[in-house]
Order: structure tokens, then sequence, then C-alpha cells
């Protein structure tokens, strides 16, 4: 595998897992198992949130209002996973 494309692989997979951390946290923070006040927890959310909202935030403006229902994480996902598959057909 060129070094390039397992780069390229990593960093789209790495970013894919911190999409699904952040979507994760916000739920647990959501429904009141983890306190968003302790200094780990909020550190933690801080960074996914500062990682993943300039990806999220446009597609979220584009989506129609599901009320509580935030699925943008996941047409984030599959819009990574696509491009990964469209970019190791082109390569």
């Amino acid at each position: 595998m060129n070094p390039l494309l397992w780069l390229f692989d990593t960093v789209v997979s790495l970013y894919i897992w911190m999409v699904v951390a952040q979507a994760v946290l916000s739920l647990l923070i959501g429904f009141g198992i983890v306190n968003s006040r302790q200094p780990l927890v909020s550190a933690i959310g801080e960074f996914l949130y500062r990682i993943t909202e300039p990806v999220l935030a446009p597609i979220r403006r584009r989506m129609p209002n599901l009320g509580p229902v935030d699925i943008a994480p996941m047409v984030l996902i599959i819009a990574l996973l696509f491009l990964m598959r469209l970019v190791h057909w082109a390569f």
C-alpha cells in the first residue's frame, strides 16, 4: 500500500473515531450519565467539539431540523467512508 494512502486512511479513520466519541459523549452528557462540569470530561468534550464542530456545523445548517435527533455525525461518517473508498478506487 502506498504510504500516502496509508496516512490518509489513518487520519480519516482517527477523525471518524473522534466524531463517534463526540457523539457518544454528547449523548452521555445529555442523559446525565456523565457530569460535564468534571474537569476531565470538560477538557475531552471541549477538545472533541473543537475538532469536529468546524465540519459538522455546515452539515447541520443544510439538514432539516429533526428535533432532538442530530444525524449530522452519521452523515459525516458516511461521507468520509465514501471519500476513503473513492480515494482507494482512484489510487
